[in-house]
């Protein structure tokens, strides 16, 4: 049995979750890597496994299933595996908006987002609590500290949600030792917008808006290291968040309106 700590990580196949994977494995933590495309798991699990010598369990699941995470759940723990550290980083944004798209769409999206994050949560801290010991980063958004636009009727809240979330959680395991952080990146150089289809949109914003995926899960792990419950890496997200905070939120809308066509295109 290793003694290396083990981190589960969601939506590993790809973008922030790829870093964590990566940079966790640097730290010397073993591995469960999920998320629906096995092939890039199993590419990504050998290449830490080489890099870095560490065992990376590879358990592809579609949390959109509403079965899903209870079985990655069970699969975990039929394995004897336990969970030191989870990274709910599993995402995606959904093309168009609200009424364009099917129900089964928006079911779907809220399953992998907020009902999966809700269980994987749940079952990975109470074990973490019995030990005294354990870190949940949720991947949030500085779309959930900023007002919303048309298209953003789901995204927008259920990143707001996972703040919140992030925020009541960590102040019920605090006392056991366990820490809970929300990481809130802005616009990241990932494969996020090739999935929504609006990588033509968003490339046309200015270069100083954009951080790299390293840097995102770096800044994040160091936060989570320390303690932190909300985390906004960047200085220009962090203004745009005080602005979000500071300025009348009718106005913020009016402006934030002014520009959703720079980073969301509506059917």
């Amino acid at each position: 049995m290793s003694a290396r700590p083990l981190a589960l990580v969601t939506g590993a196949s790809a973008g922030l979750g790829v870093e964590f994977a990566r940079q966790l494995a640097a730290q010397g933590h073993d591995l469960v890597l999920t998320a629906r495309r096995a092939e890039r798991l199993a590419a990504l699990a050998a290449e830490l496994q080489r890099a870095h010598g560490v065992v990376c369990h590879v358990m592809s699941a579609d949390l959109a299933r509403p079965s899903a995470a209870a079985e990655l759940l069970d699969a975990i723990g039929a394995a004897a595996l336990s969970i030191e550290v989870l990274i709910n980083n599993a995402g995606y944004g959904v093309p168009g908006s609200y009424l364009g798209q099917a129900w089964e769409v928006h079911a779907d999206f809220q399953r992998v987002m907020v009902d999966a994050v809700a269980l994987l949560s749940y079952r990975c801290a109470a074990g973490m609590r019995a030990r005294g010991h354990g870190t949940i980063i949720n991947v949030s958004s500085l779309a959930g500290l900023m007002p919303s636009t048309a298209g953003h009727t789901l995204y927008g809240p259920a990143k707001v949600w996972l703040i919140k979330f992030s925020e009541s959680l960590a102040a019920e395991l605090a006392p056991s030792g366990v820490r809970v952080l929300a990481l809130c990146p802005g616009f990241t150089l990932t494969e996020f917008h090739d999935a929504n289809g609006m990588r033509e949109h968003v490339a046309r914003l200015p270069s100083w808006l954009w951080m790299d995926a390293a840097s995102v899960v770096r800044v994040g792990l160091a936060a989570a290291a320390r303690g932190r419950v909300v985390c906004i890496p960047g200085r220009v997200n962090r203004a745009l968040a005080l602005a979000a905070k500071i300025l009348p939120s009718s106005f913020l809308r009016r402006l934030v309106a002014s520009r959703a066509a720079d980073f969301r295109k509506i059917d």
